[in-house]
């Protein structure tokens, strides 16, 4: 399942938006408002929930400075990856589009598709407000 946010204009740097992406303490402020829990487990882990859903553990996957950050599920159960592909436009703007690939049979995918997608808005459209 292959799912996409439009491409969102940020106030800030490639480099920035990197930097800020980078340190997943900071996806705290990118999430929705019906989050239920959000705890750092390290350095390149959180775990997240939202309310109605099962507790995510992601984590870094890869990083390409100022181009691109990776996260991952951390269980194999749920196999999926997010990515946020940045491209920076000026010194002071930069595009951000996030996608989000997951292997699921097609009974999960109907039930999460809708979820997932407003979710990587969210997150999508909160990041433009930075």
């Amino acid at each position: 399942m292959h799912l996409e946010t439009p491409i969102k204009t940020v106030s800030k740097s490639s480099k920035e938006v990197f930097d800020f992406l980078s340190d997943i303490k900071n996806f705290e402020k990118l999430m929705p408002e019906n989050i239920s829990k959000f705890e750092i487990l390290n350095e390149n882990r959180f775990l997240f929930a939202l309310k109605g859903m099962p507790e995510i553990v992601l984590q870094k996957k890869q990083e390409t400075p100022n181009s691109q950050v990776v996260l991952g599920a951390a269980s194999e159960n749920l196999p999926f990856t997010l990515t946020a592909d940045i491209k920076e436009i000026d010194a002071n703007q930069s595009e951000v589009s996030l996608s989000f690939e997951g292997d699921f049979n097609p009974m999960m995918a109907m039930m999460i598709k809708s979820p997932i997608t407003n979710f990587i808005g969210t997150l999508s459209d909160n990041l433009s407000k930075l």
